[in-house]
């Protein structure tokens, strides 16, 4: 099969890293099929065109296997979900939702439509603690029990799965409301912020080293080299930083003074405190772009 006729289908593309990947996958030939909520923003994706296709999913299980026949791609490449770090009685649902009950409707739908490609996003926030499982939240718990309902298609029905498991990612363009975003905010606009003592570790990944994750993920299930019919790896830096260190970096690269006040607010309850580190990483990658580098391309954008 040529590269300008592979298609992939690709979830959670209205967010920071699924719309990167759809770029990516586009500057490669794909022609790439969107699955999106009703209501999803756009903004930050290409126009649809020839090799661009929208999809709006209206949250039932046929229309997702009409969806899914219709785009019969090559991978399906799973990067929706709802990230909260601390959550409320009334998220619940949501959370289990779009974490669970969209998830495994997507896999069902691959079942029915013969796909067997999957490239999958978990958290290293499943390791509190460097546990083998230990969820630092609610969010991190739902991504592990989508993990055991996958096991399910796995074995009954051949499905072939690569699970990341990301840290903290960032890059230009990235408007999460995510630390990085206060250190920008800061530098720009002055003032003071309070802030934990900083000395929690981080592990930044720049965008463009988690696409190439993606992308070697997938070509693994195209050769058919893994031993297993579910691998799962961690996209991690390797060089974990305390929080302190990253914000004195980010005023050397940003050539301007940030007021924090460190422990003016306390830790987060199960604060990560050290990263997770027993993980393998996808054969043959490895990041690329360093952390000052990365952050004068943050800071710049």
């Amino acid at each position: 099969m040529s590269a300008a006729a592979r298609r992939a289908l690709v979830t959670g593309a209205s967010g920071f890293i699924g719309a990167a990947l759809t770029r990516r996958l586009l500057a490669d030939g794909w022609e790439v099929h969107l699955l999106l909520r009703e209501g999803s923003a756009t903004a930050s994706l290409p126009p649809p065109g020839e090799r661009l296709r929208l999809h709006r999913h209206d949250g039932s299980i046929n229309q997702l296997i009409e969806i899914m026949r219709a785009a019969a791609p090559e991978a399906v490449f799973h990067l929706a979900s709802l990230f909260l770090a601390t959550h409320k009685p009334e998220d619940i649902e949501r959370l289990i939702t779009s974490n669970l009950l969209f998830s495994t409707q997507l896999v069902e739908a691959m079942t029915a439509c013969g796909v067997q490609r999957l490239v999958n996003t978990g958290t290293s926030w499943e390791h509190y603690s460097g546990a083998g499982y230990n969820p630092v939240c609610l969010y991190a718990a739902t991504k592990q029990a989508f993990g055991a309902l996958l096991r399910y298609y796995v074995e009954a029905h051949g499905l072939r799965v690569v699970t990341l498991k990301l840290f903290d990612t960032y890059g230009a363009g990235d408007t999460r409301p995510k630390v990085l975003n206060l250190l920008k905010r800061l530098a720009l606009e002055g003032g003071t912020l309070e802030m934990s003592p900083g000395e929690q570790l981080v592990d930044l990944v720049y965008i463009d080293d988690v696409i190439d994750a993606y992308l070697l993920a997938y070509q693994q299930l195209a050769d058919g080299v893994q031993l297993n019919a579910v691998e799962e790896y961690g996209v991690s830096s390797g060089h974990p930083l305390p929080l302190r260190d990253i914000a004195a970096l980010y005023a050397q690269v940003s050539g301007k003074p940030l007021h924090i006040v460190w422990g003016g607010r306390p830790y987060r309850a199960r604060e990560v405190m050290v990263p997770w580190h027993h993980y393998n990483s996808v054969p043959g990658w490895r990041p690329k772009m360093d952390l000052p580098h990365g952050l004068a391309l943050f800071h710049a954008s």
